[in-house]
């Protein structure tokens, strides 16, 4: 049996959650709330269910708040730092790729500042460079915006290196920017290469899958688990769930059941977690409650991980060696409930 694996979420999950459609946010509650106070609420209302917590720098931990931060998460940790380069307006137009260069440079040094917090306390650093890209055709310079974007990513591997700091690259097409450079895995992983041919050390840079920006690409998620298993690249998970075409961070499990209950699968076939590799939430429960709302998300994803293991590896093996959808579909439903029995009893019912 796979153990269960250790799990994190993002601070964020528990803002006043603004959209552009009301600006004060649903849960105007937590408008104002230092982020000290934020983690202790946060804390409190997950208790054992959470290990460990993910905050973007500077805005949600930085230099003057992490011993404070890391008192009020007592035995949790911080699992991981993100960088918050897209949460600052002097960014709109980019802040690797801005077209000023003394933007520029700032951005990588708060990146710098970003990853030595992220060494202090233990923690993997996340860059999402959504505000790295692009919203209209012939707005920008494509091969000198995609040197910018190459030289602020090398800069930070290579500083993270020398910190012994892992570096997790997730991907997304768009938002904030309409079209972020970074728009999917294929992208990342050749950015990954272009740093090695580049001569920069990549063994600790590995990709950050969440699940929803796969969705919205119709990227299939235990197949690209797979993919970056084989490639010594699935660094970390942001697990959530929506309707595929924004970036809805809903509940775990809420849809595409059947991808998320075969990506568990996948994990633990390649042995996700024996690392220390996590399953973070990354959720944006606008209109719920947002600690019910992260405590669903939990148990639903650990009941799917628990059906996964019930699923038969050997027999499922042959099916998929045979190509076999039907008789895939006949062990994965056997795992679910459907068992002999109920067919025996829908046929019965057929000849009356």
């Amino acid at each position: 049996m796979a153990e269960r694996l250790k799990n994190s979420v993002g601070i964020w999950a528990f803002s006043d959650m603004p959209t552009r459609f009301l600006a004060a946010g649903y849960h105007p509650e937590a408008k104002g709330e230092e982020m000290v106070e934020r983690t202790k609420r946060v804390v409190d209302g997950l208790g054992d269910l959470v290990d460990g917590y993910e905050y973007h720098y500077p805005g949600e931990v930085n230099e003057r708040n992490v011993e404070a931060i890391q008192r009020a998460l007592g035995e949790h940790d911080i699992y991981c730092v993100a960088s918050g380069l897209h949460t600052d307006p002097r960014h709109a137009l980019g802040a690797f790729t801005n077209p000023n260069e003394q933007t520029r440079r700032n951005a990588i040094e708060l990146t710098r500042a970003a990853i030595d917090l992220a060494a202090d306390v233990g923690a993997k650093f996340i860059i999402w460079p959504g505000i790295e890209g692009y919203n209209y055709p012939f707005q920008v310079d494509y091969e000198e915006v995609w040197g910018w974007l190459i030289d602020g990513i090398q800069a930070a591997v290579e500083h993270a290196n020398e910190k012994g700091v892992t570096v997790l690259l997730e991907h997304k097409n768009s938002e904030p920017a309409m079209k972020v450079l970074m728009r999917n895995i294929g992208i990342t992983m050749f950015i990954i290469n272009k740093l090695k041919a580049m001569g920069t050390d990549v063994a600790n840079v590995k990709i950050n899958m969440d699940w929803q920006h796969l969705i919205m690409n119709g990227e299939h998620l235990a197949e690209y688990a797979a993919l970056l298993a084989s490639e010594g690249l699935l660094g970390h998970q942001h697990a959530n769930s929506g309707w595929g075409v924004f970036d809805d961070d809903n509940m775990v499990g809420a849809t595409y059941f059947m991808a998320t209950l075969e990506i568990a699968k996948v994990l633990q076939k390649v042995g996700y977690g024996k690392g220390g590799e996590r399953v973070g939430f990354d959720l944006f429960a606008y209109t719920e409650d947002p600690i019910e709302a992260t405590k669903q998300s939990v148990l639903q994803w650990e009941f799917i991980w628990q059906l996964a293991q019930k699923i038969d590896d050997e027999l499922l093996a042959e099916a998929q060696h045979a190509n076999d959808a039907v008789r895939a579909y006949q062990i994965v439903y056997a795992a679910l409930g459907l068992k002999r029995e109920f067919v025996e009893k829908i046929y019965a019912g057929r000849k009356k």
